[in-house]
């Protein structure tokens, strides 16, 4: 049996759980947008606790760091434990964490701890929403449904900057803290609707949980803080975690998945195509107010286009998935992500509105790569499988946000690339800004090929899913 065959008939059919949908779309929503909404306001952050680049890239960071990891967790726990009383404690502990932000918006330590809390909390939505799908959904139905959630999601990041631009000029940066807030209206709604599961005996690997975690937190030191000892570190735990899913009952992370050569692929393309969009997302409100000298809400202004465009675009791309597979989508996803870095570094320092017009680009790109990479990792795992394997896809994404907006604030930092590179950029002020997106512009263009090369010889994504019989 293939992995079409295996994913066409839904765990569970359950009238009552298809009245979900619309609260699905709801909390997926708010658990995306505190991926972006803070972006815009570093520089506001940064002034006011006296930080460096690299010290305010925390704020976005520890959100990516916990988020990605308990995306990871609340999927195995989804094998343990009802969704619906997972979902709850998610939602609840996110609110909390929003509420502790706001609370303790003066003193920075609160509010990287707080960050985290969000982050935990969060972190159960998109886990648990990729579960239900995979779980209670056909073939195409999850076909769609990943189209509007990508819609939802690429609308997310994008309206992130929008609405924190606006939010922190008109009021204070602190109140991004609430905008995650309503997220708790969709609770009554979860405890009504979904079902009551009866789930396995299983337990979760706290220790390779632990590992895993060391393993992250480490790297993103590393990056940030360029130590020696931190590297150590990173190998150390990657190695004890390795040797950790070898040997447990039932390890953290079944290392089944990674003798799947498209499925490390897929990790590595998801790794470098989100990483390379969130990383332009922290360098561009920076470039903004620095080269332009813009405030958050003109900020916020230019990124508002490409935000809508993704509403429109994400739905686009799911219905392209599903009518003409996922190949044909991911290139025209990598095309336009390139198209638009491309400009976006040759316009630094011209009209400001060459940058709003490429972010379009970007956006609809990122919306069709993200649709059908997602696509792409369903059908080639099998079934079973596909709970651990879409988390674990996911977290590699989300951290990938972390690590290389990291990178990407050290360079910024210590100015590596502030040298004369790009053919078209002449201001001496723009050469960082011009030199570092050219370069992720190229990370982009290798991603295609090795999607080629790799996914894209899977031929069954290129089939229009089937109607379930």
């Amino acid at each position: 049996m293939n992995a079409d065959e295996s994913h066409t008939k839904p765990e569970a059919d359950n009238s009552e759980i298809k009245k979900s949908v619309p609260w699905i779309y709801y909390v997926i929503f708010f658990a995306v947008l505190n991926e972006s909404v803070f972006n815009v306001s570093t520089p506001n952050i940064k002034d006011q606790f006296g930080l460096d680049e690299a010290g305010v890239s925390w704020v976005v960071t520890i959100f990516f760091i916990v988020f990605g990891l308990g995306i990871v967790i609340f999927g195995k726990l989804s094998d343990i434990f009802s969704i619906k009383n997972l979902i709850t404690v998610g939602i609840i502990v996110y609110s909390l964490g929003s509420v502790l932000g706001f609370i303790f918006q003066a003193w920075y330590p609160a509010v990287i701890v707080s960050r985290a809390i969000q982050g935990i909390g969060g972190s159960a939505i998109p886990a648990l929403v990729f579960v239900m799908v995979a779980r209670f959904f056909t073939q195409e139905e999850r076909g769609k449904m990943f189209g509007l959630i990508t819609s939802t999601v690429s609308f997310a990041i994008g309206i992130g900057p929008v609405l924190g631009g606006y939010i922190a000029g008109t009021f204070h940066w602190a109140y991004l803290f609430l905008v995650s807030t309503p997220v708790l209206a969709a609770l009554p709604y979860f405890r009504r609707f979904l079902p009551k599961e009866r789930r396995g005996t299983g337990k979760l690997d706290l220790l390779g949980a632990l590992l895993l975690g060391i393993f992250v937190t480490m790297l993103i030191l590393f990056t940030t803080k360029g130590n020696w000892i931190y590297l150590f570190a990173v190998l150390a735990a990657l190695i004890l975690f390795i040797v950790r899913i070898r040997r447990a009952k039932e390890p953290f992370v079944d290392p089944a998945l990674f003798t799947n050569p498209k499925f490390r692929s897929a990790l590595i393309i998801g790794f470098l195509i989100f990483g390379t969009v969130m990383s332009v997302m922290f360098v561009i409100p920076l470039m903004l107010s620095r080269m332009y000298g813009l405030n958050t809400e003109a900020i916020g202004l230019i990124m508002f286009p490409g935000a809508i465009s993704a509403v429109i675009f994400g739905r686009v791309a799911g219905n392209l998935t599903v009518s003409k597979g996922s190949h044909f989508v991911v290139y025209i996803g990598f095309g336009l992500i390139t198209l638009s870095l491309m400009i976006q570094s040759s316009a630094i320092g011209f009209w400001v509105w060459y940058i709003g017009i490429s972010l379009i680009l970007m956006y609809i790109g990122f919306s069709f790569a993200q649709t059908a990479l997602a696509e792409s990792v369903t059908q080639i795992l099998p079934v079973q499988q596909i709970g651990v394997g879409m988390g674990f896809f996911n977290m590699t994404s989300t951290l990938s946000g972390a690590v290389v907006t990291a990178v990407v604030a050290k360079a910024m930092e210590r100015e590596l690339f502030a040298f004369p590179l790009h053919p078209i950029v002449s201001d001496i002020r723009a050469y960082m800004y011009g030199n570092l997106i050219l370069m992720l512009s190229l990370i982009v263009a290798a991603s295609a090929i090795l999607y080629l090369f790799t996914l894209g010889k899977n031929k069954e994504a290129l089939q229009p899913a089937k109607k379930p019989v």
